[in-house]
């Protein structure tokens, strides 16, 4: 059997790691001099920008009527299994509208699935981050949560349509 030779040996210096200890010092040390990015939370709140996923809501349009056609495709597209959907029947030129739409944010992973799928762009991930509850219960979000109206999801909804 042939010996293996490297392409390129090891240096004395390479081969204690005493480059490399020096490299990664300088590093921290230059980081550590530099500007801070710091936020005195909860008196500085971040304020996110359009790309920003934060917890999933349903797009409410100007006359009160949400967007979501009850396809169930964001339930079926979500890893965690957070998103529960009853359809029915409507009168209107949507013919169906959810009965019920639950997320269950104690399962969710914010992974924005659910807001690629819809073909609808009936349910975006919104700006918010502060998500605190005092039972399991309160984890689970109707729509009585979830409807917010088109004007505060406008700029989320101007970056999806950029990126689509």
């Amino acid at each position: 059997m042939a010996e293996k030779k490297r392409l390129k040996d090891l240096t004395f210096w390479d081969k204690i790691y005493i480059p490399a200890i020096l490299n990664g010092l300088a590093l921290t040390f230059k980081n550590l001099l530099g500007p801070k990015f710091t936020l005195q939370y909860p008196e500085e709140k971040f304020i996110p920008t359009g790309s920003y996923r934060g917890r999933p809501v349903l797009v409410e349009e100007k006359n009160g009527v949400e967007r979501c056609v009850a396809c169930a495709l964001c339930a079926r597209v979500c890893p965690a299994l957070a998103i529960e959907i009853q359809a029915a029947e409507t009168e209107s030129e949507k013919e169906r509208y959810p009965e019920k739409f639950e997320i269950n944010m104690l399962r969710c992973i914010f992974c924005g699935f659910c807001e690629d799928v819809c073909p609808e762009e009936a349910i975006v991930m919104s700006k918010d981050y502060e998500l605190a509850f005092d039972n399991r219960e309160d984890g689970i979000y109707g729509k009585d949560k979830l409807l917010i109206p088109v004007e505060e999801l406008k700029d989320r909804i101007e970056f999806l349509r950029g990126y689509k």
